[in-house]
């Protein structure tokens, strides 16, 4: 079985890696490719199918993408992948009349019943003469004329039992079954709290891979409204889990967003200043944060003092490595090196629009 699988742009062989783990554990038979046809975001894997015998020693099919679904914390969705093509046209006509064409030439009747009901949603990204809404029209017509030679088809926009999922990225397009839903994984169900710029989970627990975490205690010296620890607290991280927020309101929601995913015990949430940090904890091995740029900051320049005072006082209280996404690059990297810390790795990641620096300091 093929699967295209989606994440955040420039964390994608994080996600390769998890992809791998979750199979081998699962004793599954695969391989795993980051970005196919150099599209970033994605993930292609190609798993042999399996089995095994229920209760009632019935033999029975492995849901690979249920168990995928159920178990990643880096992917976004699990798309079963029909087939894909590169576009010759970049014209709107001849481009949309290739997607159709390609289209009708794929075995759609084997991914549908006839009797069941479909939608298509559609994503674009790129420059186009098209958008993603003339897509999902050209493939939905498509698979609309294909399953018409057998049936009547029966089209749901608002509650599909098969969810087609058409992707155009530059000019590879993509079909495939959306076995996600409607709603990405990255947004946790146990989010009752909104801070106004929070982190996907995602990201966040690719912070977490990435500060190698080796069970000592982790703070979050601007925790918002708790995305990274309890995402780490999910995980049955057995050392300390710290949490420090300036404004009551965002501890208040963190609060409820960890008793709503059942691990308000695990976290010790702090109302205070991370400018002041060494007042609350006097050593921790690992920090993560997002910190503060754009929405999440009234005014940017107080972005650079910001900063300095804040790794001044990480100095004073971190042991091992820390993790800290920014779109402050040139902010970040001078209060990084004016405090001591050394940058061990950099990469960008594609967040909310914008493409944010996270540092892996020491």
């Amino acid at each position: 079985m093929k699967f295209i699988l989606t994440t955040s742009q420039g964390i994608e062989d994080l996600a390769k890696r998890e992809v791998e783990a979750l199979t081998e554990k699962a004793g599954l038979n695969g391989k795993v490719e980051e970005k196919p046809f150099g599209v970033e975001g994605r993930i292609a894997a190609e798993i042999e199918e399996a089995y095994y015998f229920d209760e009632k020693r019935k033999k029975r099919e492995f849901e690979i993408a249920s168990f995928l679904n159920e178990n990643s914390k880096l992917l976004h969705r699990v798309i079963l992948h029909i087939s894909s093509t590169r576009l010759n046209s970049s014209e709107k006509e001849k481009a949309l009349q290739e997607i159709y064409d390609f289209v009708l030439n794929t075995p759609i009747e084997n991914y549908v019943k006839v009797s069941e009901s479909f939608a298509v949603r559609s994503f674009r990204k790129g420059e186009h003469e098209f958008t993603s809404v003339d897509i999902a029209k050209t493939v939905g017509s498509a698979i609309y004329e294909k399953l018409s030679k057998i049936g009547t088809p029966k089209v749901n926009l608002d509650h599909p039992s098969v969810i087609f999922r058409a992707e155009v990225i530059n000019d590879v397009f993509f079909l495939g079954i959306d076995t996600t839903g409607d709603s990405s994984l990255h947004k946790r169900p146990w989010r009752v709290y909104d801070h106004p710029a929070h982190l996907k989970a995602s990201i966040a627990n690719a912070m977490i891979e990435l500060a190698e975490l080796d069970g000592g205690s982790v703070l979050d010296p601007m925790c918002g409204s708790g995305t990274i620890l309890i995402e780490l607290a999910l995980r049955d991280y057995e050392g300390r889990i710290i949490g420090i927020e300036k404004y009551k309101k965002h501890l208040t929601g963190a609060k409820m967003n960890a008793l709503a995913a059942g691990v308000l015990e695990r976290i010790e949430f702090i109302h205070g200043d991370a400018t002041k940090l060494s007042q609350y904890v006097e050593s921790v091995d690992f920090a993560i944060s997002n910190l503060p740029y754009g929405l999440k900051i009234g005014k940017k320049s107080l972005i650079p003092e910001l900063y300095m005072e804040v790794f001044n006082e990480l100095s004073k209280v971190l042991e091992k490595r820390g993790v800290f996404l920014t779109t402050e690059k040139r902010v970040i990297e001078t209060a990084i090196e004016e405090n001591g810390f050394k940058i061990k790795h950099h990469r960008l990641i594609g967040h909310g629009g914008l493409k944010v620096h996270a540092y892996v300091i020491s």
